[in-house]
């Protein structure tokens, strides 16, 4: 294979790449580059094909693999990048572990989670079946302290067990709606101090949906003894959830009905919670492993690359495939579901850049329209290899037990292969926007690597400024100062057009990107609908509204500023100016 040129990254994906991917020694000094980090990762991915094709099989499906990976058109979940080539490494990224009503459960719970969290990987949970705070426990005479309660101890250990000593375990807590306590779980995170290393959603049913707008009341139900012990009006309990999410970010929603409906495996139990980020519904102790294709990489000549979209595809069903084979998971009971349901799931990134670069502005009907073609391709493509992999590799063992089986499918490798995961971390490495989002801003502060700060200005925003001989001095500070273009009037038109920010899309509109890749998507799609600093209640009750009735499997919302310590953020004013000479600087060096 011949050699690839080096490749070339911006200043926060090295120390990303440097703090959490590249292999150190005991003391700390760095043995990797990048380039030996993803043949690495590609020799450990492809000697998984030695089960089915012999040593040149291997060779070269590693060399598709690493050409792939370091050409930053296809990367891995964390995990795989991190221990892939390491031995008796951990690769899976998405885990979900039952919780029930006792506490040997519940203690296993949290030493399962703290296991996973070493290796990287991200948990989920449902502690809808422990019995409410006050409920009785007949072996001590004492009353339960319910689910909230236990949450805390899963929330401690996770601040005081890193992944893999390099980055903080992420947790994803689930409550059904006809819980007991469910008041107190909508409410927890309004304490800042509270849950902080988890998500949390509650799990909400088609019957509960559909009477948000009435007057009508619903049981809540103890999961001990399966009784009522009271009810509340399904009104109330929707907008408490809606305000809390517009203060704090949290409560998500969960879509259980969709969520089963889409289950490929029904047979085996329903499914009851997701990963961290809800983009994976899970049954309990199974898990998956994720990659994405790095969209704006497939853009020649002002146009998609269809057939290397195909081709990607094939290659990232094969190497997530692979993946299964080579992971060394930390429990027996992973280790049997997972291989026997062979769940991946391949996504995306990099749409908004995608967009730029065809002249396309996000927020437009022609970007709905392309986004969902673009999903369906890869969805029917992948389904399509993973089909060729069950007749060289066979089905996944539980297919005859599927509704795939069931509903005269194929024989196919894997129960869900396609997937739409944020892509944090992996698409700072890529040079690219994240997952399906729009840009945050043109120009914004990003914290990662426990609080450091990088300030960015977009590098097709600045790509553009050249293409039109505007001046980066001139331009690059009022940007800076607002974070976006479109305010700009003087800035010609095609410009701003093409650089829409969250606060400039509208909620429906997010909402409705997030369907049009959930109506091609197996699991689910992993979306934040952000929310400008001024959003009412009414936007995140429409939001939640508009997610359940265009059939999306769960919706989380985020107004900015309601959380310390956020991801992403604008600058201060005053910095501008400073900020302008060193980014015009930098990009005068480098090539966008």
């Amino acid at each position: 294979m011949s050699a690839l040129p080096a490749i070339s990254f911006r200043p926060i994906a090295l120390r990303v790449l440097e703090e959490r991917y590249l292999r150190r020694a005991p003391q700390g000094k760095v043995l990797e580059t990048p380039e030996e980090l993803f043949r690495r990762v590609a020799r450990g991915v492809a000697a998984a094909e030695a089960r089915y094709g012999g040593a040149r099989t291997v060779s070269r499906q590693s060399d598709a693999f690493y050409e792939a990976l370091s050409s930053l058109k296809f990367l891995p979940n964390t995990p795989t990048l991190m221990n892939a080539g390491i031995q008796e490494g951990q690769l899976a990224a998405c885990f979900v572990i039952p919780v029930e009503d006792d506490m040997r459960s519940i203690l296993e719970g949290v030493r399962d989670m703290a296991l996973i969290h070493q290796t990287g990987g991200g948990t989920g949970f449902s502690f809808t079946h422990l019995r409410p705070r006050g409920d009785q426990v007949r072996s001590t005479s004492r009353v339960a302290s319910g689910p909230v309660g236990f949450m805390r101890i899963y929330d401690v250990t996770t601040e005081v067990v890193k992944q893999g000593g390099r980055r903080r375990g992420a947790n994803m807590g689930i409550l059904n709606v006809d819980h007991p306590d469910i008041l107190e779980f909508i409410k927890t995170k309004a304490d800042l101090g509270m849950l902080t290393n988890f998500n949390l959603s509650v799990a909400v049913t088609d019957a509960f949906m559909d009477k948000v707008e009435t007057e009508e009341t619903y049981p809540l139900i103890n999961p001990r003894t399966n009784q009522e012990v009271g009810r509340l009006k399904v009104r109330e309990v929707f907008e408490d959830i809606c305000r809390h999410a517009l203060e704090t970010g949290d409560p998500g929603l969960i879509f259980l009905d969709a969520i089963n409906r889409a289950n490929p495996t029904p047979d085996l139990g329903p499914m009851e919670a997701t990963n961290p980020c809800g983009e994976q519904p899970l049954l309990p102790y199974e898990s998956c492993n994720l990659g994405s294709i790095n969209l704006s990489r497939l853009v020649r000549d002002g146009a998609l690359d269809w057939e290397e979209l195909d081709r990607l595809t094939r290659l990232g069903v094969t190497f997530l495939d692979d993946v299964i084979d080579q992971s060394h998971y930390p429990l027996p009971q992973i280790t049997a579901i997972t291989r026997a349901n062979r769940k991946i799931g391949l996504g995306i990134m990099g749409l908004a850049d995608m967009f730029i670069q065809l002249g396309i502005a996000y927020d437009s009907p022609e970007a709905l329209e392309l986004g969902e073609k673009v999903m369906a391709r890869i969805q029917a493509a992948a389904v399509a290899q993973s089909e060729a992999l069950a007749k060289k590799r066979g089905p996944f063992p539980n297919f005859y037990r599927s509704r795939w089986h069931q509903t005269g499918w194929p024989p196919r490798r894997n129960a869900t292969v396609t997937t739409v995961a944020p892509t944090g971390t992996i698409s700072i490495i890529a040079g690219t926007s994240s997952g399906i989002e729009p840009l945050f801003a043109v120009a914004y502060r990003r914290r990662a690597l426990e609080g450091e700060e990088f300030d960015e200005v977009h590098p097709l925003f600045l790509q553009k400024l050249r293409e039109l001989g505007l001046k980066e001095t001139e331009w690059i500070p009022r940007v800076l100062a607002l974070g976006r273009v479109r305010p700009l009037a003087q800035l010609p038109e095609e410009l701003r057009r093409l650089f829409p920010t969250t606060f400039e899309v509208s909620v429906d509109y997010q909402v409705k990107m997030q369907a049009a890749f959930q109506r091609h998507v197996e699991n689910a799609v992993s979306k934040t609908i952000n929310l400008a600093p001024e959003a009412t209640i009414e936007e995140v009750a429409r939001a939640f509204k508009l997610a359940y009735q265009l059939g999306l499997k769960g919706i989380t919302v985020y107004r900015y500023g309601s959380k310390p310590g956020q991801v992403l953020s604008l600058p201060p004013q005053a910095e501008a100016l400073t900020l302008a000479h060193e980014f015009a600087e930098e990009c005068r060096q480098c090539s966008v």
